[in-house]
């Protein structure tokens, strides 16, 4: 079985969309992020946007391997897993990684329940997602090449033939190159180079 190499996220942050349910309002965002920061930062932000709101419930996703993904909800006060975790269900169900997606609530002076609460939860975060563009990614790893000048015509030969993206670059005496590869493609990548005599290759963590 080839390992997966592509992965589902949102090109960019959600417009505000509007769920009520018996005078309470609640308004879904989705955010693109990269890491918990980028968390911290829109909640913050959310907060002093609906500095009046009773409460910020929210579920994110980090991650691009399966079995690397880190995922944390919050209840921000609604009982328990009335609000994260249903928020968490639409990052599950529409398969996307990498995003943030936060529902902002206005009590309206009547309770919902608990059941009440997580359709709520769910519709809003559903809707934030429904209102986003998801892409499709692949999934890339860094392939360091060491080589002498004098290997240059013969290196850049196969990152033209393989379509190679390159990071970085120094060119000296002892060039380096950094190129990009998708995952599903390293073997052969790492094949090509192997006729070239004196080029060093280093598979780069992350």
């Amino acid at each position: 079985m080839t390992e997966k190499d592509t992965y589902k996220t949102i090109a960019k942050s959600s417009i505000e969309v509007q769920f009520k349910e018996k005078n309470s309002k609640f308004l879904g965002y989705a955010f693109p992020i990269k890491t918990e920061d980028d968390v911290k930062i829109h909640l913050e932000n959310l907060k002093k946007q609906h500095h009046s709101a009773r409460h910020w419930c929210y579920a994110y996703q980090l991650g691009i391997l399966e079995n690397q993904y880190q995922f944390r909800v919050n209840d921000d006060g609604e009982p328990n897993n009335s609000a994260g975790m249903p928020i968490y269900g639409q990052i599950q169900s529409f398969e996307v990684t990498n995003v943030l997606i936060v529902v902002v609530r206005y009590f309206g002076g009547i309770k919902l329940g608990v059941g009440g609460l997580i359709t709520a939860y769910k519709t809003a975060a559903q809707m934030a997602l429904e209102h986003s563009k998801i892409v499709t990614k692949t999934i890339n790893q860094e392939i360091e090449l060491k080589f002498e000048y004098k290997d240059m015509n013969k290196v850049m030969r196969v990152i033209k033939e393989k379509n190679l993206k390159i990071s970085r670059q120094t060119l000296e005496l002892t060039c380096v190159i950094i190129i990009s590869v998708r995952l599903k493609n390293i073997k052969s990548v790492l094949e090509a180079f192997e006729p070239i005599f004196g080029v060093e290759l280093k598979i780069l963590d992350d």
